[in-house]
């Protein structure tokens, strides 16, 4: 079976279903790494590393699970709360509405919806979780991620799973979920370290955090006001 390469791969790579990687199938206890079949617990114990290791670790929740529309909703996006708080520094950036929201985003606070690459760069993530994001806009926007960046991508999905992550779990339920979190304590206890806690990582989060807090209360002496008059739109009837 062919392997799935860490980007950036370059302009329009082939999907991974064309270089003949595929999920398997339901119920065989495997899921796909690298483009490649392994047992689920190993794929787990993998995830798991990744997450620790890498820079900037961030979930993408989209809208399965931001938007709480039943019971079953709300106990999962506990259980991914629960798994971030298990990784230092890690980021939370939704993907609540898929719609374009030109002609400004704020990539630290959505999703790029068209351009996630955008998204990945601006933050210096190394590797993402996507989880509750649909299927048919899953598979764009991860092959999107893997020719334009170096993330390590993984799908979290409660259905058949998606080839152009470079880690996919397939029928992702509760006790699937709480597996991933309990392999990241088990990491940790077996001596992993996390990027979070690392200098190189407290130094960067540190830095992060108090541009954030510029941004959010500027000096006096840096505020701009907004004095220009508003521009009138066009008018329909005008000749």
């Amino acid at each position: 079976m062919p392997k799935l390469e860490l980007g950036p791969i370059g302009l329009l790579p082939p999907s991974a279903a064309a270089m003949g990687i595929f999920q398997p199938e339901k119920g065989s206890g495997m899921d796909l790494v690298e483009g490649k079949h392994v047992p689920t617990d190993e794929a787990i114990k993998k995830a798991a590393h990744e997450l620790l290791t890498r820079r900037n670790p961030t979930i993408f929740p989209g809208p399965m699970i931001v938007w709480g529309w039943n019971d079953e909703t709300i106990h999962k996006a506990e259980l991914a709360m629960e798994l971030v708080k298990e990784v230092p520094g890690m980021n939370i950036i939704p993907m609540p509405d898929y719609r374009p929201i030109y002609p400004k985003i704020d990539p630290e606070a959505v999703m790029n919806p068209c351009h996630p690459n955008l998204t990945i760069q601006h933050n210096k993530i190394h590797t993402c979780i996507f989880i509750g994001v649909h299927c048919h806009f899953a598979n764009v926007t991860l092959k999107m991620i893997r020719a334009n960046t170096n993330c390590y991508t993984m799908a979290f999905c409660a259905y058949d799973g998606h080839e152009d992550a470079l880690l996919s779990l397939r029928d992702l339920d509760g006790p699937k979920l709480q597996k991933v979190t309990e392999a990241i304590r088990q990491a940790k206890k077996d001596g992993v370290e996390p990027w979070g806690l690392s200098k190189v990582g407290k130094e960067e989060l540190e830095e992060t955090a108090a541009r954030k807090a510029r941004e959010k209360a500027p000096p006096k002496g840096e505020t701009t006001l907004f004095m220009a008059e508003l521009e009138q739109g066009l008018d329909e009837n005008a000749e």
